[in-house]
């Protein structure tokens, strides 16, 4: 496993996001985020350690970032720059208002 340390706390998130790898279009899960980077899942081979990465998240975007690590499909980015902790809130705010109106409305199909 890697070992890279954190200087912040990571936050689950569940969503695809689109970005670009060496200036290709890829799709990815992303599966957690901090203000220094993120964890990602792709396709087998998607990306190779020090490739560029670009991502649009929600419609805000990410901060230029690094592939640091790849393990399998999961790969980690370290970001260029920082995600200030607001943006970081409003993501994952918007994805917890997203979930729960999804598990309502599968509530009222029952």
């Amino acid at each position: 496993m890697h070992s890279i340390s954190r200087a912040a706390e990571r936050r689950s998130l569940s969503l695809t996001v689109k970005g670009r790898v060496k200036s290709r279009p890829v799709y990815v899960d992303l599966i957690d985020i901090s203000e220094g980077g993120c964890k990602i899942r792709g396709s087998a081979g998607f990306a190779n350690v020090g490739d560029r990465v670009t991502m649009r998240v929600n419609g805000v975007n990410a901060p230029l970032g690094t592939v640091a690590w790849i393990e399998g499909k999961l790969a980690g980015v370290a970001f260029e720059g920082e995600m200030h902790p607001a943006v970081l809130d409003h993501l994952c705010k918007a994805q917890s208002i997203k979930f729960h109106d999804t598990e309502k409305d599968d509530k009222r199909r029952l």
